[in-house]
């Protein structure tokens, strides 16, 4: 069982000084969530001012919530949409034409529950070019989602999933592959 009297935070876990943390939070709360729906430009920019890599033409919803920016990358023309979580412990990777759905949470960190000390942790996660997380899914850490592959609303993603399939469920399964519809006609 773990005793918490003795835990702490990892040396440079946060990536960023105390200060770029607290300031990058007052931002999110105020400029970036006050900004107007449409202002994907003003977010991009207020990201990429804190280390966030960016790509052009990103669709970034001002309800998002990303714990460490400068973790953080998306890829050309990505969407994510209102009330997600980007929980930024370790790096995010987002690809090019990927849709994160509103109401997704993306977990980077998780604590290790057989250290005596409760232990943090965090583990990447990649999305790749082309996916589609449906509204309200959760991804684990260390999680890795091949390209073009759909993953249904409310599912679970607690491993790594191939390219161009469609998976649904808690834990998250694959129900088929993904046809491509323009070459299937």
């Amino acid at each position: 069982m773990q005793e918490l009297r003795g835990f702490s935070v990892p040396k440079n876990f946060r990536g960023g000084h105390p200060v770029k943390v607290q300031l990058w939070w007052a931002v999110q709360k105020t400029l970036f969530a006050w900004s107007p729906q449409i202002a994907y430009r003003w977010r991009a920019f207020l990201l990429r001012l804190f280390g966030a890599r960016i790509g052009k033409g990103v669709v970034i919803r001002p309800s998002v919530k990303i714990t460490y920016p400068w973790k953080l990358t998306l890829g050309d023309y990505a969407w994510v949409g209102d009330d997600t979580v980007l929980y930024t412990l370790g790096d995010i990777t987002i690809g090019a034409n990927a849709v994160i759905s509103q109401k997704s949470y993306l977990c980077t960190g998780s604590h290790d529950y057989l250290s005596a000390h409760f232990d943090i942790y965090a583990k990447p996660i990649v999305i790749g070019d082309k996916c589609w997380l449906a509204t309200d899914v959760f991804v684990a850490p260390g999680v890795s989602i091949g390209e073009g592959t759909v993953v249904g609303a409310r599912s679970s993603v607690f491993k790594s999933l191939p390219g161009n399939v469609i998976c649904r469920g808690n834990p998250a399964e694959i129900i088929r592959e993904r046809v491509n519809s323009s070459l299937a006609s």
